[in-house]
């Protein structure tokens, strides 16, 4: 039963797959900062360890991060669920994100009416590395079953939208199509060369740059390959942390170009930095919508990256042949090349992009967007 009595503000719990500082995880950060004091927060990682998110909250923000809720992980036995349930009892809202917060989805579906259930909005954002080539049928079933009680699916690409539709048959009023947002005016600022924490670009230096975990699923390995034939004064810049480190560090060597292959590691607030790479580059092997896509939009950058997710349609027209088949890393390669030889053709490319990123990625929208949808499901209460 719901704790909020007369104009108290709304208490809302966050059951995330990971509270570490990634693109989901720094969205809810935002949302949470602009909606203020105005609401009460109880955050739970299905990786009690990966919390890293946390420190970017304001303050003045009531937040907790309740040590004795059940596990979000493990088989979803009739006790478990039932243990979820009861633990989401006394909130207003519940807000659950991606396939690792599914348990708890289906204990709501499960037990709504016994335990008269608080509403619950899901975020699906993407997929896990086992997922990357081809959804498994099981965790279909499974998200259509759990989500059938939902109040709402929120997806932040097309190409989530149409699985979410098709492939888990969710009724098209439940499912929520709201991009990524940023504040892209943040971007417009000049970073000095020093500003990355561990290496300092120097004149006459030119930079592609990434920002990304060093995972499998990033290929960062074929980002190496792809620059590998730039010019020597052409740098690669890759912001970010994970196992991926030494098999890129060794790709970088194979290549005897390790002396032009920085990694920094995590970098914080991208807004101080991206703005020092001359292009900015992905080389995934799946994304859905990248916000440092629309970051490096933001910073007038040009983009060359594969066909994955939406990012053909997140870029401006005139960075739309710089995108490569997905998969084809001498078209990738072709495309770094091209914007390596032509200043003109960067700027072109950037400024572009830098207008489409204030157009239709602003982050204004974006929370109003949220907070329309979380004060519906809350009752018509506004939250900020």
């Amino acid at each position: 039963m719901s704790a909020r009595k007369g104009g108290d503000r709304p208490r809302i719990l966050h059951l995330h797959s990971t509270f570490s500082a990634g693109g989901k995880e720094l969205r809810t950060v935002r949302l949470i900062n602009a909606f203020g004091a105005k609401a009460e927060h109880a955050i739970v990682s299905g990786e009690p360890g990966r919390m890293e998110a946390a420190q970017h909250i304001a303050r003045h923000v009531p937040v907790r991060y309740p040590r004795e809720f059940p596990t979000l992980q493990g088989k979803p036995t009739p006790g478990r669920l039932q243990r979820l349930a009861r633990a989401m009892q006394g909130y207003d809202l519940v807000l659950t994100y991606n396939w690792g917060a599914m348990n708890a989805v289906l204990a709501r579906t499960a037990f709504r009416d016994v335990f008269a259930l608080p509403p619950l909005i899901h975020h699906e954002d993407g997929f896990n590395e086992d997922e990357r080539e081809r959804l498994k049928p099981l965790r279909n079933w499974f998200r259509k079953i759990a989500l059938g009680r939902s109040n709402g699916l929120v997806v932040p690409s097309e190409t989530l939208e149409r699985i979410a539709l098709e492939v888990w048959e969710q009724p098209i009023g439940r499912v929520r199509h709201i991009p990524n947002g940023i504040d892209t005016r943040a971007f417009a600022r000049r970073p000095r060369p020093d500003a990355l924490r561990g290496v300092v670009k120097r004149k006459g230096e030119r930079w592609v740059g990434t920002l990304a975990g060093l995972r499998p699923v990033k290929n960062l390995p074929r980002l190496v390959r792809a620059f590998r034939a730039l010019p020597q004064d052409w740098h690669l810049v890759i912001v970010g942390e994970g196992p991926e480190r030494d098999a890129i560090r060794a790709e970088a060597d194979r290549w005897d170009i390790g002396h032009r292959v920085h990694l920094p590691g995590f970098a914080p607030d991208p807004a101080r930095y991206v703005g020092l790479f001359d292009v900015f580059a992905l080389s995934s092997d799946s994304e859905q919508f990248p916000i440092s896509v629309v970051e490096a939009m933001a910073a007038g950058l040009p983009v060359a990256a594969p066909a994955v997710g939406d990012v053909a349609a997140m870029v401006a027209e005139a960075n739309v042949p710089l995108i490569a088949p997905a998969g084809d890393e001498a078209a990738l390669s072709g495309a770094l090349a091209q914007l390596a030889a032509d200043s003109a053709l960067r700027s072109e490319v950037g400024e572009a992009n830098r207008a489409k990123a204030r157009e239709a990625f602003d982050e204004k929208p974006m929370i109003a967007a949220y907070r329309r949808l979380y004060s519906s499901a809350l009752g018509g209460k506004g939250i900020g």
